[in-house]
């Protein structure tokens, strides 16, 4: 059960547990930014106009 939940992901995808974390806490990290800004252009639509698309295709760039 510890290796499915914590380790056999990360190696499926080439990485070590730890590298793993790194890039999905960082990826985590920016979709809450976009997301965030999603929401305050939501709230007041001329404001933060593209940052939901930007978080978007900056990550699919990736």
């Amino acid at each position: 059960m510890f290796r499915r939940l914590f380790t056999e992901h990360p190696e499926s995808v080439g990485e070590s547990y730890v590298e793993h974390f790194g890039v999905a806490a960082r990826f985590g990290g920016i979709m809450i930014v976009g997301g965030l800004g999603a929401i305050v252009h939501a709230v007041v639509p001329g404001l933060c106009t593209t940052t939901g698309s930007d978080t978007v295709a900056r990550l699919h760039a990736e």
